[in-house]
């Protein structure tokens, strides 16, 4: 059978360099109905498709269209709730048996099995695939045989990983980890069919998954077009024939198209905008609470930032920025100053914190003056900012924020924004360790516990830690958090842990941030989720 339908696979991905039309998909009708299609901006991902390398927004909301995992978070609560999984059962924390639903399918035919799963994770996890969410499977055991930190693997798959049948499957941790299950609903976990493994190169030209979406055609620099799979039997069936996601490297001209009636969906309303949105689209305007921080990141490979007094600097530095000013006049409250380095959307019994950072993220000019004259000034007298430029209305608050440390020093060389041209640029720069100072960080949630706001970014050679901080102690209190069983004692660890990002001032937390979207008079039902996505699958053509 795998022979079959891939060689229906391949045909319709002839098909597909010729149209736009998906194999199996829905209407490619840009009418109304059922089969309406829906126009949003995006950008361009760093990363093809794979979901165990896919770490940024713009690819996030591909993969949450095109795949399903063991769980899926609400879209209204961010609940992890099962999806594919039937259950998943432990008693120690540590040994977990996993049963999947029966009757779950890729969009190419292949059942999803229990091997869907082990054989994806073995692969996210393994060294020589280089996969940027590797670090998100740590926690099996034999974990370190396939991806050790230094030399060649020793093993191919990880020993913690068991399949005991066609839906079923153990996984043993290296240590308790009491909230694992709710993490299973990360894209980096997806199943994998075996047309993945068979023929990668194809995989990756077109990728296939278990989702309400196959993708149809893909133009760098210019449209991905996903369209419904109506073999798709999930809770969640498309409401839509499809969506175009159409790619700006200005989301201010994005913002003029939906204006002029050429775009269904802005997830991005520009800050310049933010103060005729109301007026232009009146309840077609969206400004929701989101799981998302933003941040300035520091480069501790660069010696220039990683001196003995860093810390003094690097909190010198947040004293000088106004956020309350930046907020308020560029971001017409869409984002609130940052008090820790969460967000509230997890509420103070998930380890919110509205009184952890303190004075250190107060505007206090004098302060910050003599803290980073103690730390031995600026490096080489100023601060570069670096940001994207063609996204998320960057160079508005990095203006400020350079602004307002210039002020605050008294001094109008002490800061500089550095603009680069994409955002898949930025993020190559980054992970390949090549900023030269501060850099813009945001952070969106990639499940909703204190947990994931902490240790993908600190964690010592964590897959998101871009600056390569590392500290002894914030390592051993998140490996202690861990292996907490009862989950208020966890989160009252992980903001132990917390501390020591706030005392050295890890990354200097800005502000949380809201999901801004507005949509068109032509489609209605349009919701974000609690990660500022659009629930796509639910948008209405009217």
């Amino acid at each position: 059978m795998r022979g079959a339908t891939h060689v229906k696979w391949a045909a319709c991905a002839v098909a597909v360099v010729l149209a736009a039309a998906a194999c199996g998909g829905g209407s490619d009708s840009g009418g109304g109905g059922a089969d309406g299609i829906v126009s949003s901006s995006w950008g361009d991902p760093q990363n093809p498709l794979e979901p165990a390398n896919t770490n940024e927004v713009q690819g996030g909301k591909v993969l949450d269209m095109i795949f399903r995992g063991l769980k899926r978070y609400d879209p209204k609560t961010g609940e992890a709730q099962n999806m594919v999984a039937e259950s998943i059962e432990t008693t120690d924390a540590t040994n977990f048996t996993i049963t999947l639903k029966d009757g779950w399918t890729f969009s190419n035919g292949e059942q999803v099995t229990a091997q869907s799963f082990v054989d994806a994770w073995n692969y996210g996890a393994n060294l020589r695939n280089n996969q940027r969410n590797a670090f998100f499977f740590g926690q099996i055991d034999g974990y370190t045989d396939v991806h050790p930190e230094s030399g060649e693997p020793s093993a191919q798959t990880m020993k913690g990983l068991e399949v005991t049948g066609p839906l079923t499957f153990t996984v043993r941790l290296s240590q308790k980890f009491s909230t694992w299950p709710d993490t299973l609903g990360y894209a980096a976990f997806a199943p994998l069919p075996r047309a993945f493994f068979d023929d990668h190169d194809a995989w990756l030209a077109k990728p296939v998954g278990n989702g309400p979406y196959v993708v149809g055609s893909y133009a760098r620099g210019s449209q991905m077009s996903l369209r419904r799979w109506d073999g798709y039997t999930g809770p969640d069936k498309a409401q839509n024939g499809g969506i175009d996601l159409k790619v700006y490297t200005d989301n201010n001209t994005a913002y003029t198209d939906l204006i002029a009636g050429n775009l269904d969906l802005v997830d991005d309303v520009p800050a310049s905008q933010l103060k005729n949105v109301e007026a232009d689209l009146g309840d077609r305007y969206i400004n929701s609470p989101a799981g998302i921080i933003q941040t300035l990141a520091f480069p501790y490979y660069d010696e220039d930032w990683n001196i003995p007094d860093g810390a003094k600097l690097r909190t010198g530095l947040s004293m000088a920025i106004n956020r309350e000013q930046i907020t308020d006049t560029i971001f017409q409250q869409t984002r609130t100053p940052a008090k820790d380095w969460t967000s509230p959307v997890l509420g103070e019994e998930g380890g919110y914190d509205p009184t952890l950072c303190g004075a250190a993220c107060e505007y206090d000019p004098d302060q910050a003056k003599r803290l980073i004259a103690e730390a031995g000034g600026l490096p080489g007298g100023r601060v570069t900012i670096s940001y994207n430029a063609d996204t998320g209305s960057h160079k508005d608050w990095v203006d400020a924020v350079c602004n307002s440390i210039k002020n605050a020093l008294g001094d109008d060389r002490a800061c500089v924004g550095n603009p680069i041209g994409t955002f898949a640029d930025f993020r190559n720069q980054i992970t390949q360790s090549e900023m030269s100072g501060p850099f813009r960080a945001g952070w969106q949630m990639d499940y909703p516990l204190i947990q994931n706001f902490l240790q993908p970014l600190y964690y010592t050679n964590a897959s998101s830690n871009d600056g390569k901080w590392s500290n002894q102690k914030f390592d051993d209190l998140v490996d202690r958090a861990n292996a907490q069983t009862d989950p208020a004692q966890a989160v009252e660890t992980f903001k132990e842990a917390e501390k020591v990002v706030r005392d050295e001032m890890a990354a200097i937390p800005l502000w949380y941030q809201n999901g801004s979207a507005g949509y068109s008079e032509r489609v209605s039902n349009v919701t974000l989720n609690p990660f500022s996505v659009p629930v796509y699958n639910q948008i209405t053509v009217n």
